[in-house]
C-alpha cells in the first residue's frame, strides 16, 4: 500500500494507490443440495432451514427427495432460501424436455443444469453428439426463460483423439443457448487453469461450483484447501460468474461444512 509524506514527519494511507477489493454478493451465496444429501433424505425442511440460519441465500437443487416441485418449492420458501439451479440428467432431458422445464419452472430456477454425461458418449463424436443437444435444450430453456448448463467433472478434461472433451462442448455450442457451471475443483485436479478458459470463453460461466482440495488431493471444507480461490474470483468479468455454489461430494460433518462455506465466501475479498 502506497504512503505520502505529511507535516510533521508523518506517513499517511493513499489508499488509491491500490485498487478496491471486492466481494462475493451476499444474495449469491449458495449450496448444492448434494453436499447435505444424507440430512436432506431423513429431514428435508430442518436442513432448509438450517441452510437458511447459516446465511445462504441460494441452493442448486439435487433432487426433490420424493417431494412433489410444489411441495419442495413451498419447502425452501419456508426456510428463506431460493433455488437458483436445478441438476437435471442426459437421460431425463432427453426422454421428456418439456417436463424437466416444467419442474424447474415450479422451483424457480434461473440455470437448468446437466450435471454429467454418460461414459459411453466418451469420445469426440459423442461429446460433439452431446453439444448438438445441448444447443437444442438451450433453445429451448431460453425459450421457456431460463438458460441451460453443463457441469464438469474431470472426466470432461480427458484427451480423446488430440482433443480435449470440454474443449468440443465449448466450440461447437452457441453462448447464448449454452453454457457452463464451472466445477473448480474438477477443472483444477486433471491440472487446468480456470482463469485459462475464462480468457477462451470469456462470460460463459455464470456458475461455479466451489469446492477446495485437500493437499493430498482430496476434497476439503472450503477455505481449509489449497485452491487460491481469490485468484480465480478477481476474474468475475472475465468469467461470467453470477452465482457461487458451494459444494463438498463427501463432508465428514454436512452442515459444518456447509457453515464453512458461508462463511468464506461471505468474508473472502480479491
Amino acid at each position: 500500500m502506497g504512503t505520502t509524506a505529511i507535516a510533521g514527519g508523518l506517513w499517511a494511507t493513499d489508499a488509491a494507490a491500490d485498487p478496491p477489493l471486492h466481494s462475493v454478493p451476499l444474495d449469491h451465496i449458495g449450496i448444492q443440495l448434494y453436499t447435505v444429501r444424507n440430512i436432506m433424505a431423513t429431514d428435508p425442511q430442518g436442513t432448509l432451514n438450517a441452510l437458511g440460519a447459516v446465511g445462504y441465500a441460494t441452493v442448486g437443487v439435487s433432487g426433490l427427495y420424493g417431494h412433489t416441485p410444489e411441495r419442495f418449492r413451498a419447502m425452501m420458501d419456508t426456510a428463506g432460501v431460493r433455488a437458483v439451479l436445478t441438476h437435471t440428467s442426459w437421460d431425463a432431458m432427453n426422454a421428456d424436455v418439456q417436463r424437466e422445464l416444467e419442474i424447474a419452472r415450479i422451483l424457480g430456477v434461473r440455470y437448468v443444469v446437466v450435471p454429467s454425461l454418460p461414459g459411453s458418449l466418451r469420445t469426440v463424436a459423442g461429446y460433439t453428439h452431446a453439444a448438438a443437444k445441448f444447443q437444442e435444450w438451450g433453445i429451448r430453456c431460453r425459450g421457456a426463460g431460463m438458460k441451460f448448463l453443463f457441469h464438469n467433472h474431470d472426466v470432461d478434461f480427458a484427451k480423446v483423439d488430440g482433443k480435449v472433451l470440454f474443449d468440443v462442448l465449448a466450440e461447437r455450442t452457441d453462448a447464448r443457448f449454452v453454457n457452463f457451471e464451472l466445477d473448480l475443483y474438477w477443472i483444477i485436479k486433471p491440472g487446468y487453469d480456470p482463469v485459462a478458459y475464462f480468457e477462451r470463453h470469456p462470460g460463459r460461466f455464470p456458475a461455479f461450483h466451489v469446492k477446495d482440495m485437500a493437499a493430498n488431493g482430496s476434497f476439503e471444507d472450503l477455505g481449509y484447501g489449497t485452491i487460491d480461490f481469490p485468484r480465480i474470483f478477481a476474474r468475475y468479468a472475465q468469467s461470467g460468474v453470477r452465482e457461487y455454489v458451494v459444494e463438498h461430494d463427501t463432508p465428514r460433518d454436512a452442515l459444518l461444512t456447509a457453515r464453512r462455506g458461508q462463511e468464506y465466501l461471505a468474508t473472502v475479498t480479491f
